[in-house]
């Protein structure tokens, strides 16, 4: 018997929508394949034409809305990006009854959980794999190849553009301002670069991931974020030389007081296999306590690798479409997610524990590190390692500290008091050090 074709209607013909609209067109006859009855684009939404794309024969509109209440659409997908008109749209969509596929990593972190809440009361499917690190299937790995396990803890590389900064930074020994010239000048960074460079972009696939991985609500506002944007080629410099690379990192873990959630410029130890990730490519390390450690590793951009991963969600609402919407892999993975009265809440970062990577410059005078000692110590806080440089800049000495784990709040205090001493000349540099032995 040969199923009814799947209508699928797409908005937003940039990048990611022109990448989708060619790989369904090119590989129309195995995608149809493997989701048993043929898969076709009734509509398209744009507001400029894609010279990639031969949309000939297709119905076409500027109003994404018009695709959205279309009665011959089974599938709208929402390639048109933000938050205010993409959230209308999906909701229009659901509205009227209509599966969506997204890539919008801002849209399901931030308003998800409405979201989810109004496909469940529709019965229709929510599909968002290409909102985490582009075409590598990570969020398909954690709701359904991992569901045996309790998940530990993750941590990737989710942001392109930052980790092509520092990859660069750190091969070529150039500073961050020149990079990102770089990165923007190839397409790489946008011209606002703030979401990439400041981690808002990979704290929105972090919230994702983490909700998945533990079963909670999407809670973004509770995320840490801290940029690349004060790593300086010394700084990269001197963690080579302690064996560590700086990596941008989203990181989570489930801990006895509650869950972790930050992004932040983090020294790993070479050999681990985040170190080693360069360029724009994205990778995600997860720790399942019946699996162990599992790498996922890939292209987190571009036309046709995030395309990937639409193409794929639209096969899978093709295969599920006719399924009752109670038996159907639930959008975080857990079912009953609002029911749990006893969920662990997202941790302060103040309360948590981390090494550290600190670097300060000092008046070169006895007692000066001495000083700095005994204020690590009166805060409890350990140094595992320390290199005091020759004198720069006239009387200053730069001093590089790498200290055992201790409490954020610990370490907030002793760089105040560090910092209000006579003889050390401006800001505190602070890294926070993971070892990730795990991934062993």
């Amino acid at each position: 018997m040969t199923l009814n074709p799947v209508r699928v209607g797409i908005c937003g013909l940039g990048t990611v929508g022109g990448g989708t609209f060619n790989v369904l067109t090119r590989n129309a006859n195995d995608i149809a394949r493997r989701a048993g009855r043929p898969i076709v684009i009734e509509q398209v939404a744009y507001r400029s034409p894609n010279p990639e794309c031969d949309i000939t024969g297709i119905k076409t509109t500027q109003d994404v809305f018009e695709l959205a209440a279309n009665p011959d659409i089974d599938v709208v997908v929402e390639l048109i990006g933000g938050y205010d008109v993409a959230r209308e749209l999906v909701l229009t969509a659901i509205e009227n009854g209509k599966h969506v596929v997204t890539a919008n990593k801002a849209l399901i972190a931030v308003h998800g959980n409405e979201i989810f809440q109004a496909a469940h009361e529709k019965g229709v499917i929510v599909a968002f794999e290409a909102a985490v690190a582009g075409g590598i299937p990570v969020i398909k790995s954690l709701r359904e190849g991992l569901g045996a396990n309790r998940i530990e803890w993750l941590a990737g590389i989710i942001n392109g553009t930052g980790n092509y900064i520092l990859t660069h930074m750190r091969d070529e020994g150039r500073a961050f301002e020149d990079v990102l010239a770089e990165a923007q000048a190839l397409g790489y960074a946008e011209s606002d670069p703030t979401f990439d460079v400041e981690g808002i972009d990979a704290a929105h696939k972090l919230t994702i991931l983490a909700s998945i991985a533990y079963g909670l609500p999407l809670q973004f506002d509770k995320a840490y974020t801290e940029g690349i944007s004060r790593v300086t080629a010394e700084d990269v410099e001197q963690a080579d030389n302690l064996g560590y690379v700086i990596k941008h990192l989203g990181i989570s873990k489930r801990t006895e007081t509650g869950v972790e959630l930050r992004v932040h410029p983090t020294l790993i130890p070479k050999e681990r296999l985040l170190a080693n990730v360069h360029g724009v490519k994205n990778a995600i390390a997860v720790m399942g306590d019946a699996v162990g450690p599992t790498l996922y590793y890939g292209p987190g951009a571009g036309a046709e690798p995030t395309a990937s991963a639409v193409v794929a969600d639209i096969l899978d609402v093709a295969r599920d479409i006719s399924t009752d919407h109670r038996y159907r892999v639930p959008y975080l993975a857990f079912s009953g997610i609002d029911e749990v009265d006893d969920q662990p809440q997202i941790m302060p970062m103040e309360e948590i524990d981390t090494a550290y990577y600190l670097r300060l410059l000092a008046v070169d005078r006895p007692g000066v590190l001495a000083r700095v000692a005994t204020i690590l110590s009166e805060e409890g806080i350990s140094i595992e390692a320390l290199i005091q440089k020759e004198v720069t800049d006239g009387e200053l000495v730069p001093i590089i500290l790498l200290t055992h784990m201790t409490r954020e709040k610990h370490m907030n205090e002793a760089i105040r008091r560090i910092e209000a001493m006579a003889d050390i000349a401006g800001s505190v540099t602070r890294i926070r050090v993971e070892s990730l032995d795990e991934q062993e």
